[in-house]
């Protein structure tokens, strides 16, 4: 099915004319386009509505955690625990330090790391923890910082969907040593492609610095600076471009606009869902603010998950399952010898979750379109 042919796509970016004038600005004065001022703005945006003391911007949410892991010097011989309920990177971004991904059981309120079983990874290797924030909805963070500081242990926040979600009244990202966001398409703050870094420690932001931009010092902008600069240590091409960040600037100042709105339709979804007694509609722990990234139903079993997701996508309703389990992938199977069974609640949960569409600016007919879809197709499954 062509992308042109979804009656309601999975997500829609939430635009309007201050993105575009920021841009047009840029572009217009001719110069700046890799280095200029707004990338330093958009960092300070972020670090502010965090509460967090730095801020570094990277081309990627991947990058993020890359750079994050060579920052604090994880490297082979290391573990780090995380869950296989998550994007790729998460896991990957270990093996690109030579590290090895220690893949942890998740719980079933917030589909994050289950503290229980965290406890019980722990070993003479583990040198870090790396929660992620589900979908927008914050994981048991608390617990997990706990575990991190009672082991010595480092506490890096996979917050990639998760900008402006919270416990009580704490943003996520701001719990660890360090915290990654993605800004890539289908998020809530999106600027196409794009990631952050944010700590509290100016060693940890120091080493980014270097580590995205080749292992230089600039002191002046690279681009025009007639001497040659210093480079200190190996490093990567992994900034992010002034048209990138001026994205990230006007959509931060919308941020907490997008989030209610997301909010909003996710409450109506959810008002109509909920009655379907084959569905659990996701739900925040007390105290917690969900900012719905996703919205990710579970449903009774996966019979009925493989079911509804070919119904929806023959009503031209664009539905997808995120995720399926990172341990079970042919590459992990094969490089860390994982096997099915090894982590029962994830691969439960990964058969019975599917998230379908949810944007700020949904309108009521593709709510009722959506809604009303799935209750018929539980209407004739009986």
């Amino acid at each position: 099915m062509k992308k042109t042919d979804w009656k309601i796509p999975l997500y829609k970016i939430f635009t309007d004319e201050e993105d575009l004038n920021l841009i047009t600005k840029i572009i217009k004065r001719g110069n700046n386009w890799a280095l200029g001022p707004e990338i330093e703005e958009f960092e300070n945006e972020i670090k502010n509505y965090l509460g967090m003391d730095y801020c570094l911007t990277l081309n990627s949410g991947t990058s993020a955690l890359h750079a994050s892991y060579l920052a604090y010097n994880i490297k082979e011989g290391d573990e780090i625990i995380l869950p296989s309920f998550t994007f790729i990177s998460t896991a990957n971004s270990a093996l690109f330090v030579n590290a090895k991904p220690d893949f942890t059981d998740i719980e079933e309120e917030t589909f994050g790391l289950d503290p229980d079983q965290v406890r019980e990874h722990i070993n003479t290797k583990t040198k870090a923890i790396v929660p992620v924030h589900y979908g927008g909805n914050p994981c048991k963070i608390l617990d997990l910082m706990k575990i991190a500081l009672e082991n010595k242990l480092i506490l890096i926040e996979d917050a990639a969907e998760s900008l402006g979600s919270s416990v009580n009244n704490q943003k996520s990202g701001s719990f660890g040593n360090a915290a990654i966001f993605s800004f890539c398409g289908n998020k809530v703050l999106t600027t196409g492609e794009g990631g952050a870094v944010v700590t509290n420690s100016k060693e940890i932001y120091e080493k980014i610095k270097f580590i995205r931009s080749h292992g230089r010092t600039d002191k002046i902008n690279y681009f025009y600076n007639p001497e040659e600069p210093e480079y200190n240590t190996i490093g990567y091409n992994w900034r992010m471009s002034t048209i990138t960040a001026s994205l990230g600037i006007t959509q931060m100042r919308k941020l907490d606009k997008i989030i209610k709105m997301r909010q909003e339709n996710a409450n109506y979804i959810s008002s109509k869902l909920s009655r379907i007694q084959h569905i659990r509609t996701p739900k925040p722990l007390s105290g917690n603010t969900h900012i719905y990234q996703m919205y990710t139903i579970r449903l009774s079993n996966k019979k009925y998950r493989d079911e509804l997701h070919e119904f929806l996508t023959n009503k031209q309703i664009f539905s997808k399952v995120y995720f399926n389990p990172i341990h079970l992938t042919n590459f992990y199977k094969n490089r860390l010898k994982t096997k099915e069974g090894m982590l029962p609640i994830t691969e439960k949960i990964s058969n019975e979750v599917l998230t379908i569409p949810l944007y700020p600016n949904m309108t009521k007919e593709e709510k009722n379109y959506l809604t009303e879809s799935i209750i018929e197709f539980f209407e004739l499954a009986k």
